[in-house]
C-alpha cells in the first residue's frame, strides 16, 4: 500500500541547517525550495535578493509548506552571510570552483550549525560569499553540462548533509 502523508511513519526532525538562497529568483524554485526545506528538516529558509515572487505560481508549487518553514527575506545575502558568520555558523557554499570539494567526499561536522548558501540561477553563489564560505562544495557530474538547477542540486546537498548528520 503506499502511504500518504497522514500515515507514513517518519519522525518529525529539524537540523541545524540554515539555507541561504543567493538571488534565487524563479517562483517555481523558490516555490521548491520550501517543500524540500519542510522535507528535509532545515532550520531556516532565507531568500535573499531585491524582488523575491512569493505569488499565485510559488504558492502551487510550494504546496502550502510555506506556512509552515521558518523562512526570512532579505535584500542582501552577503550581509546575511557575514552575520551568520559571526554567529559562529559553518559556512558552505554549493557551487563548482577551482577549490571545491565534492559533496560525496566532504565530511559533515554537527560542532556548530551550518549555513548553505546557494546561489542565482543564471551566475551561481557571487564571489563575494564565495570569499566568505570557510567550504566550498560541488556534485559531481558526468555529461556535457557544468550545472543543475538550483533545486536539484540543493535536493542532493541537503541529502548528503542530512545523511551524515543523522549519523551523529
Amino acid at each position: 500500500m503506499q502511504l500518504t502523508h497522514y500515515n507514513t511513519k517518519f519522525k518529525p526532525h529539524t537540523f541545524p541547517i540554515t539555507l541561504v538562497c543567493d538571488n534565487v529568483t524563479n517562483s517555481s524554485n523558490i516555490g521548491s525550495l520550501f517543500r524540500m526545506a519542510d522535507a528535509f528538516g532545515i532550520e531556516k529558509l532565507i531568500l535573499c535578493g531585491e524582488a523575491i515572487p512569493l505569488g499565485r505560481k510559488m504558492t502551487k508549487t510550494s504546496r502550502a509548506t510555506e506556512k509552515v518553514v521558518n523562512y526570512s527575506i532579505k535584500n542582501s545575502a552577503l550581509e546575511v552571510v557575514e552575520a551568520l558568520k559571526h554567529q559562529n555558523y559553518h559556512i558552505i557554499a554549493l557551487e563548482i570552483t577551482n577549490d571545491s570539494k565534492p559533496i560525496h567526499s566532504f565530511q559533515f561536522s554537527n560542532n556548530k550549525p551550518l549555513a548553505l548558501i546557494i546561489g542565482d540561477e543564471n551566475f551561481g553563489v557571487s564571489e563575494y560569499i564565495l570569499k566568505l564560505a570557510e567550504d566550498i562544495i560541488h556534485i559531481d557530474m558526468f555529461g556535457n553540462n557544468s550545472s543543475m538547477n538550483v533545486v536539484q542540486a540543493t535536493n542532493i546537498a541537503l541529502y548528503e548533509i542530512t545523511k551524515q548528520l543523522r549519523a551523529f
